[in-house]
């Protein structure tokens, strides 16, 4: 009977390594369970070598073994180069809400990675996963394993996986890491979508504004000019803006586009991205859907990562780098150096300026009754819940104000070109009679 290696939790914590003789790693993973552990994988052991003759040679192979194809020791498999770019979001999401799925039924860890990778497209995290498969069959932990696609699996991901299989709650981990996941996910598909309507009615807008002015505006021009009517000043302003669209259009296109370039280069400063992160936050209107965002991450990240087992310290390392924020990082990072002092947590935040008094308040009784990271999530929850509504009420501000913005600017052409023709017709009239 085929012999498996089993490496398992046991009920104590540990990781421990049971030899198990079954008919198939399934039958082998079942024999684990009954004895109370976690399994995390499991191998074949390779057969023994034939037994020796009473000449101290090596008994011939029987003919079933001798038309066994014989392994050939080759150079290790490279990593495939073919897909470039990072992988997206939302398909690292899906990808951890079907390994806590698999995980949660019970299945080896490689079993569960082979099986996502077969079903996977061709893609660049296809091949991350059959790679990270590859190593844990070799003998890495899963972390470790991930650890090795920095790119893909941030240090949050890797050092929730890691308190995970040090608990021996992996599947509990993985299914709070994909909900975290999730979460995030909704609330930047809903930052978006609130984006996209507002930035298609001004493009569209300005394209058809540039329009007007390039190639409508001029021929009102050359028929003022050829009958030599007196032009208000709101005309005249017109007939300016028009002539300086005209000549310069290519710099009206350019400049914004090198505005742009510009601030994202002064943005990878350290003093750049701190004030544009600074000012993120005081921005009427957008700047309380960011602040409040922000911190609804960082509570939501800093209350995982505890409720997962990650060190107080340890975790604020973790959340200082995924906050997204130089302001909200910098007071972590006081927070940090606070702690390993002996300080609380409120105190420093509340210094910080940017977080709310109900989240210092709800932070330091959370501290005081020792269940800080219940208290975080609760945070999250409300701060999530108020993002949505701050997103709902600037789309109700925004489309009126669109509105009558739009107004406005037509309002102002057309008058502007009818007030020349006004005095013309009144000229006309005049010399009729």
């Amino acid at each position: 009977m085929p012999t498996f290696t089993v490496e398992a939790i046991d009920p104590k914590g540990k990781r421990v390594s049971v030899t198990v003789e079954s008919s198939s790693s399934a039958e082998a993973v079942t024999k684990v369970k009954a004895k109370g552990m976690k399994p995390m994988n499991v191998k074949e052991k390779a057969e023994a070598a034939a037994p020796l003759t009473p000449a101290g040679k090596q008994a011939p192979p029987t003919m079933a073994a001798a038309a066994m194809p014989v392994p050939t020791t080759g150079p290790k498999r490279q990593k495939s180069t073919l897909f470039l770019g990072r992988v997206r979001h939302k398909q690292l999401t899906q990808f951890t809400q079907q390994l806590s799925v698999l995980m949660d039924a019970g299945l080896p860890i490689v079993r569960s990675l082979k099986i996502l990778a077969n079903q996977m497209k061709p893609s660049l995290l296809k091949n991350i996963v059959t790679e990270v498969a590859e190593d844990v069959e070799t003998g890495s932990s899963l972390s470790e394993a991930l650890g090795k696609h920095p790119k893909t699996f941030d240090k949050l991901y890797v050092n929730m996986v890691k308190a995970g299989e040090a608990g021996g709650v992996l599947d509990v981990i993985l299914q709070r890491l994909a909900g975290f996941m999730e979460r995030m996910e909704a609330l930047k598909r809903k930052i978006i979508g609130a984006s996209i309507y507002p930035a298609v009615v001004i493009t569209i807008a300005l394209v058809v504004v540039l329009a007007i002015m390039k190639y409508i505006v001029p021929k009102f021009r050359d028929v003022f000019d050829s009958v030599g009517v007196e032009m208000p000043a709101m005309t005249t302003m017109l007939m300016a803006i028009s002539a300086f669209i005209e000549d310069f259009w290519y710099v009206i296109i350019a400049t914004p586009i090198v505005l742009f370039f510009a601030v994202k280069a002064w943005g990878r400063t350290r003093s750049g991205r701190f004030t544009l992160d600074k000012l993120k936050l005081h921005i009427p209107v957008l700047g309380v859907i960011v602040r409040k965002s922000v911190i609804g991450r960082f509570c939501r990240t800093l209350g995982t990562l505890l409720q997962s087992g990650v060190p107080i310290l340890e975790a604020l390392n973790i959340v200082k780098n995924a906050t997204g924020n130089e302001v909200i990082a910098q007071a972590i990072g006081k927070v940090h150096d606070s702690i390993r002092e002996g300080e609380s947590i409120a105190e420093p935040l509340a210094q910080s300026g940017v977080f709310d008094d109900i989240v210092i308040n709800m932070i330091d009784v959370g501290e005081e009754t020792g269940e800080l990271d219940k208290m975080l999530v609760k945070v999250a929850d409300n701060y999530d819940a108020e993002v949505d509504a701050a997103v709902s009420a600037m789309m109700s501000i925004l489309e009126p104000m669109l509105i009558v913005g739009l107004g406005l600017t037509v309002g102002f052409i057309v008058i502007s070109l009818f007030l020349p023709l006004i005095s013309l017709l009144q000229g006309i009239g005049s010399k009729a009679k």
